[in-house]
């Protein structure tokens, strides 16, 4: 039997996706789970395994191919003991060993071949290969064009130009730059090129498709932002007192992030309209809180989902956001698990960021963002009066869909995510 092998989704608002590198040729026998081709999108480029094992019968799409999700792009015949070898694969019959020899013919003398007027040498064409973001991401701003780019050999698989071979070459340029002699006085009239002219460079897809994301989330959403201050103090203190002895327990570090987490599930418990999704003017309220997390990759951004929050304990959190920022950062996360979040956090406090206003990734309602934790003289109010301290303070913003949540709802909701971290009972989490 014949099976057809599709383009897979790769997470929401993901409608096609790039052809890499076939791992495996028409004519190989693979196994289920075996991996068949890697395939990129503006989020992830992920190694996608095959539904069934067989012989790879047709292979319908290149690397570098752009595919709409849900295109056959290579067939399986399950069935090994039926397949055919290809007709390059069939070995010819050899002669048998016993034929006379024919006599030796007279040789006509052999046309000579015509001579190149101009010496043939294949310059590498850029539009054929393959760049990660990141390799196009420094090219740009240091200002290499295609062509430069394209001559440039790499060291990955397949040739692929990687960001270590693109730092080497800009070093090297560098290094020729500042070698370079004066030039003379007076010498051959040569056109000198300004530093300052401008260049263009046309988006990769990828970065197109997250533009069109973005763009498409701001068209749909009536984006509403709200913030407040939070009093991290006393959870600063508890991570500096049992952050060794957690590490040595669990051979990682306690991080902040699965106490916001933690304390923002209980808030979407509480208001269900910031944990939906709107389809028209249909409300579909989740039943489950699904937690996408930004993390950020060499790549760009990628959110990964802790499906089912509500049902883990602070230490499976914990666990969880330490599972997915590692494989989100080593390129392990599968495409299913960049979809159906119903909520998503977005931390730029790890770079050192006060505070912003993050946009909604859509279909979710709403997005928290977190800033980083700072020292700040504030006002502290007590039975006895009024004193000023130091304390730990970290910004929130709440960015929200107008269409479904108001201003008083998100007000509500931030509150909330602020009294259950300022009041959280730090000696019963475990």
């Amino acid at each position: 039997m014949v099976v057809d092998v599709v383009m897979p989704k790769m997470g929401e608002s993901i409608t096609e996706g790039t052809i890499l590198e076939w791992r495996k040729g028409v004519g190989d026998t693979i196994a289920t789970d075996e991996i068949l081709l890697e395939i990129g999108t503006d989020k992830v480029d992920a190694e996608i395994p095959t539904p069934n094992s067989g012989i790879i019968t047709e292979i319908l799409a290149e690397p570098n191919d752009v595919v709409e999700v849900g295109k056959v792009i290579a067939r399986i015949d399950t069935d090994e003991s039926g397949a055919t070898p290809t007709p390059s694969e069939t070995t010819p019959e050899p002669e048998t060993e016993t034929k006379p020899e024919p006599p030796p013919a007279i040789k006509q003398p052999e046309p000579l071949p015509p001579v190149p007027t101009k010496p043939e040498s294949p310059v590498p064409s850029a539009e054929k290969k393959y760049y990660t973001p990141v390799v196009k991401s420094i090219a740009r701003k240091e200002g290499v064009s295609q062509e430069e780019l394209a001559a440039i050999t790499g060291t990955g698989k397949n040739g692929r130009v990687t960001k270590k071979d693109l730092l080497a070459h800009l070093e090297q340029r560098t290094a020729t730059q500042v070698a370079a002699p004066e030039p003379p006085a007076v010498s051959v009239s040569v056109p000198v090129v300004s530093q300052l002219t401008d260049e263009r460079v046309e988006m990769d897809k990828m970065r197109r498709s997250i533009a069109e994301h973005m763009r498409l989330s701001l068209d749909t959403s009536a984006h509403v932002h709200l913030m407040n201050e939070v009093d991290m103090t006393h959870i600063v203190q508890y991570v500096d007192a049992n952050g060794p002895s957690f590490k040595a327990r669990e051979g990682f570090s306690l991080t902040y992030t699965p106490f916001i987490v933690y304390a923002c599930v209980r808030a979407l418990q509480a208001f269900p309209d910031m944990n939906s999704s709107l389809e028209g003017t249909t409300i579909i309220h989740k039943k489950n809180v699904n937690i996408g997390l930004a993390v950020a990759v060499e790549a760009g951004l990628m959110v990964p989902v802790i499906p089912q929050c509500e049902e883990l304990n602070f230490l499976g959190l914990c666990r969880k956001v330490r599972d997915l920022a590692v494989r989100a950062r080593t390129k392990q996360i599968k495409p299913e698990e960049l979809s159906g979040s119903t909520f998503s956090i977005s931390n730029f406090g790890m770079f050192n960021v006060t505070t912003g206003t993050p946009i909604i990734n859509q279909p979710n309602v709403g997005i928290l963002g977190v800033g980083t934790i700072k020292k700040k003289p504030v006002v502290i109010e007590t039975p006895q009066g009024d004193t000023i301290g130091i304390r730990s303070i970290m910004y929130l913003s709440i960015g929200f869909d107008h269409r479904l949540v108001d201003g008083a709802g998100g007000a509500q909701f931030i509150e909330a995510v602020q009294k259950n971290l300022e009041n959280m009972d730090l000696e019963h989490l475990f």
